[in-house]
């Protein structure tokens, strides 16, 4: 690389990943509020396709060994001299405590790339950030304090109720080497850091949506309550997006509906999934399309009658916050059904900007039932939630926040 050194880091799980395109807008827009700063990421990308934000951005991209294994000599080299950095006696006292109470072999690689990112870091780096308060945080924690550099956070939903309280409290807390500031996407999530911290100042800032990115929506003709109803998601197929409460929903709808449901995105519970669907003979109505790009899932926005989340709460903790593709949809005046978990009644007043039901799937099927019958209804609510979107959940208003609070950390650090 060649040029002047950004003054901030910003690490990642992965990049690029189609799944986490709420990263991706943040950081385009902060590029664009003229923040100059590099990517480190933990992972090399596994998605096939990527994102038109991605091809946006000119921040250059550094990868850490995912695993220690794999580059064994590089690993070598940076902890010899991680450990010429006059924090690195403290960041080691840090971890050995941590591993401690967390045996594991992620928390170990945790460390070994912290060495790697603090002994590669150009001296220019005056302050990190790091998306997800779970693994990208304990990296850029490890690796702060050997570089005696301040760290912040951005927290989102399965890194706040997956990870164990003790943790979550030393990375709030001035005495522990905490963060410099954190921000979170839902009030949800915010209340629950806000109550844990001491001494981190933890911001509510809504991803909310770049409206400039997206189409107007599509002048929809109302369908009458006998057409045929084409159902969407979006999400990954994993346990706390609910689908396979919906698929039994779908099941329990009475064979007079002329329905059809799309999904779009990948996960490990595919097999599984479209197993259910078979068994309850209603494959045929289902189509899986994968991991989709973004002009691809606006398409299928555009041609659906109703987009359908039913989010529940993990067997693990684990929950959405409020979910990026809730406002797409909204966007493209689709109308909602989804469940009242963490923060989506924060968008969503049931009755008035969608439907909320339980994810029981006999709940699930009725509200589904409700909306097919009454278009009006459905219409309605779908205009209310792409207003409510445009007064409040737009993008600028958080970006200049964050970029505040970005750049307070870093200008401290000098």
């Amino acid at each position: 690389m060649t040029g002047k050194r950004s003054a901030l880091a910003v690490l990642v799980k992965g990049w690029p990943r189609l799944s986490e395109t709420f990263i991706a807008q943040e950081l385009v827009a902060l590029e664009a509020a003229g923040q100059p700063f590099e990517i480190w990421s933990l992972r090399h990308p596994t998605d096939t396709k990527t994102h038109p934000l991605h091809d946006r951005l000119q921040a250059p991209v550094h990868y850490l060994p995912e695993y220690l294994y794999d580059a064994p000599a590089r690993v070598a080299e940076a902890r010899t001299r991680a450990q010429t950095l006059p924090g690195y006696a403290a960041a080691y006292e840090v971890w050995r405590a941590d591993l401690r109470r967390d045996p594991t072999h992620n928390r170990i690689r945790r460390f070994g790339q912290a060495c790697v990112l603090a002994a590669e870091l150009p001296p220019e780096v005056r302050g990190l950030y790091a998306h997800f308060l779970h693994t990208p945080a304990s990296v850029a924690r490890y690796a702060a304090i050997m570089r005696g550099l301040p760290w912040s956070f951005s927290a989102h939903a399965k890194d706040i109720w997956t990870s164990p309280e003790w943790e979550l409290r030393e990375k709030l807390s001035a005495a522990s080497h905490g963060a410099a500031f954190g921000a979170t996407c839902t009030g949800f999530g915010a209340k629950h850091l806000q109550e844990l911290s001491d001494g981190t100042p933890v911001d509510l800032i809504y991803h909310g949506l770049d409206l400039s990115r997206f189409p107007a929506p599509p002048a929809r003709v109302l369908r009458t309550p006998n057409a045929p109803f084409h159902m969407m998601s979006v999400g990954r197929l994993v346990e706390k997006k609910g689908f396979d409460r919906l698929i039994a929903a779908l099941a329990l709808l009475p064979r007079g509906l002329d329905w059809h449901w799309t999904h779009i995105g990948g996960g490990g519970l595919g097999d599984l999934l479209q197993g259910m669907a078979e068994d309850a003979g209603i494959s045929a109505r289902i189509t899986w399309r994968g991991a989709c790009d973004q002009p691809e899932v606006i398409d299928a926005m555009r041609a659906a009658d109703l987009f359908v989340l039913p989010s529940r709460v993990a067997s693990d903790g684990d929950r959405d916050g409020l979910p990026n593709v809730l406002m797409e949809a909204a966007s493209q005046g689709l109308p909602i059904l989804s469940t009242p978990v963490s923060a989506i009644p924060e968008f969503i007043e049931s009755g008035t900007h969608g439907l909320l039901s339980s994810d029981a799937p006999e709940a699930l099927a009725d509200a589904m039932l409700r909306l097919a019958h009454a278009p009006e209804e459905a219409q309605r609510m779908a205009k209310a939630a792409l207003l409510r979107l445009r007064a409040e959940f737009g993008m600028d208003p958080g970006i200049a926040q964050l970029n505040t609070r970005l750049n307070a950390m870093l200008k401290d650090a000098a």
